[in-house]
């Protein structure tokens, strides 16, 4: 009897060892499916039914799945993917004539990087008063990843002309990309309506942000931080000061009931469609309704209605603008128009490639160096005038303060003179 016990200790300590040995050898085999990352406690026996302790669950390596999730190098921890944020995608920059400052860009091509499409074209007073603004954002933020893609989506055909919209982009200090979309075709993708408009996107191509118009120029600004941080960029050094919208000047703002002249129209298409739809007619001389393309002799009165356009002498009216009909030479053939504002700009045409001078008078007076606009000559004789060369936005009054009720006459002896709107301001400084 105690031989026979001893003999079953002897196989049972055998049996021990044998098992403890097996277990130390698997742990140490590199070809293990866990390999390293496999806890040194050994896991209990499951029985059905029975949850797996906290303590024995292994973390997998990246090269044991394929679905394996990324890890922070510091900690060791497991990250989420990061998730793009919630928005419309970005529509793609298509049908380009033209590329002026870059090469072709798509916005797929520019995914990581904060891209900001700006909509614009370059007789626009509002897209012009912009452009410092934009300036500005280039230069802090190119380095950062801020690309700025301008799409100059003309408003008159003249503005097709790739010469002309590269002449605009030298004279504005614009440097970025800018895609001449001269179908309509990106401004359709956009399903985009203004002048300017900006459409501020993230780096997954997210459209996170959009401004129509002037102003907001300190939020838009903050958004574009925004979205650099999450794209990675260091801007937590940065003392910069947001800039602030254009400031309206005071008499303006302090004159009871004051009116600003609105935008007014010289061509056939919009007066007859402000006719039709019953907003009013820039122009509201009655024989210039009968002229489709041809040649139409108006009478100015001597008492002008506010806020209207007047011609006076023969003049073709076209689809987008009216032309002086003949060649004069005591500038007897006119426009006028009586106004209030602080600013006055015209944009004119240029049909040939010579310059013509076009007179100025306000309220029968010539101007002077603290009415004139930037484009204005003040000459030896005292006549105030501007020299026209291209077709493009001219600045031509620049009151100290707001005025009301100021008639402005704009006259040349040449057939080249012709006019396609009229533009007004009331801020402090600037057109």
């Amino acid at each position: 009897m105690r031989q026979s016990t001893w003999f079953v200790t002897i196989l049972l300590v055998a049996a021990m060892f044998t098992a403890l040995a097996c277990a130390s050898s698997d742990l140490g085999n590199p070809s293990s499916p866990v390999g390293d990352s496999v806890s040194a406690t050994v896991a209990p026996t499951l029985t059905s039914g029975a949850a797996p302790p906290k303590e024995a669950t292994a973390r997998v390596p990246a090269e044991a799945s394929a679905e394996a999730k990324p890890t922070d190098a510091k900690s060791n921890e497991v990250r989420e993917p990061r998730k793009p944020a919630p928005g419309p995608q970005a529509a793609e920059v298509e049908g380009i004539a033209a590329w002026i400052n870059s090469d072709p860009l798509t916005i797929e091509e520019l995914e990581g990087k904060v891209v900001l499409v700006d909509f614009w074209t370059y007789t626009c007073i509002n897209c012009i008063r912009t452009f410092p603004y934009l300036k500005l954002w280039h230069s802090r933020y190119a380095d950062d990843g801020l690309v700025i893609l301008g799409v100059h989506t003309p408003e008159f055909e003249f503005e097709k002309d790739y010469d002309n919209v590269v002449q605009a982009t030298r004279d504005n200090g614009i440097i970025w990309p800018v895609a001449q979309d001269n179908d309509y075709v990106t401004w359709k993708n956009y399903s985009n309506r203004y002048w300017p408009a900006k459409y501020l996107i993230d780096q997954d191509g997210v459209v996170r942000y959009t401004h129509f118009g002037e102003g907001g120029y300190s939020e838009t600004e903050e958004q574009i931080r925004l979205l650099l941080a999450e794209a990675g960029a260091n801007l937590s050094d940065d003392k910069l000061v947001l800039p602030t919208d254009q400031e309206v000047d005071m008499t303006f703002l302090n004159t009871r009931n004051a009116q600003v002249t609105p935008e007014l129209y010289a061509g056939r298409e919009r007066n007859f469609s402000a006719a039709l739809y019953g907003r009013g007619a820039y122009v509201i001389q009655p024989e210039y309704f009968v002229s489709r393309d041809e040649v139409v002799t108006l009478k100015a009165p001597a008492e002008l209605v506010p806020h209207k356009i007047y011609f006076n002498g023969p003049w073709s009216i076209m689809a987008e603008s009216s032309r002086h009909a003949r060649e004069t030479s005591e500038n007897e053939d006119y426009i006028a128009l009586k106004y209030s504002a602080k600013s006055v700009n015209a944009v004119l045409t240029a049909e040939s490639n010579q310059s013509y001078r076009v007179l100025l008078t306000m309220n029968g007076q010539a101007l002077t160096e603290e009415n004139k606009g930037r484009d204005v000559i003040i000459g030896d004789n005292g006549d105030s005038y501007i020299e026209v060369n291209v077709a493009r936005l001219y600045e031509l009054v620049d009151h100290p303060h707001y005025a009301q009720g100021q008639e402005l006459r704009m006259s040349s002896n040449s057939p080249d003179f012709g006019l396609s709107a009229f533009t007004f301001g009331v801020y402090k400084d600037g057109p």
